[in-house]
């Protein structure tokens, strides 16, 4: 294999999905092999769930509106249009926010609770890898259109 296609395939297998598994995997295992049961009544089980429920949401809310406005969703990739409306008016992230909800959800109901300090560094991984190079090319590609919507919407929350 050349040095052009093992770049591009490296590159597709940097996706958000791909890094979500892994932190996923992590809490499994820190979970399984580690285990800090809690004793409770079932609220960490609700908590989680309700997270992990509203993530999956939130995601399938964002990539529909995405996909009406005709854009992509892959984060390589430049933006046809600038979703600015709907869920997006809420957080200019919303997928990575579904991401890291999912996340904190499945180590609740895991009672991973030394895995929660994952949550913190996989906000801080996609924030790096993936939001700051998107904002990028959405600034390039949108101009002060973008700099108005970042100006009233959040990153996050």
């Amino acid at each position: 294999m050349n040095k052009d296609k093992v770049t591009s395939w490296l590159k597709w297998l940097d996706l958000p999905p791909i890094w979500l598994a892994v932190f996923l995997a992590l809490a499994w295992v820190q979970a399984h092999r580690l285990p800090v049961p809690l004793p409770g009544n079932g609220i960490t089980d609700l908590l989680g769930g309700l997270l992990v429920g509203g993530g999956v949401v939130l995601m399938a809310m964002a990539v529909m509106q995405m996909r009406q406005a005709r854009t992509t969703v892959i984060p390589h990739q430049t933006p046809q249009t600038l979703v600015d409306g709907g869920i997006f008016s809420r957080s200019r992230n919303p997928i990575y926010l579904g991401d890291v909800m999912v996340l904190a959800g499945l180590m609740l109901f895991w009672e991973a609770w030394p895995a929660l300090i994952l949550v913190p560094l996989f906000i801080w991984l996609i924030t790096d890898r993936f939001i700051l190079p998107e904002e990028e090319r959405l600034q390039e590609t949108f101009g002060s259109r973008f700099d108005a919507y970042a100006a009233k919407t959040r990153r996050w929350l």
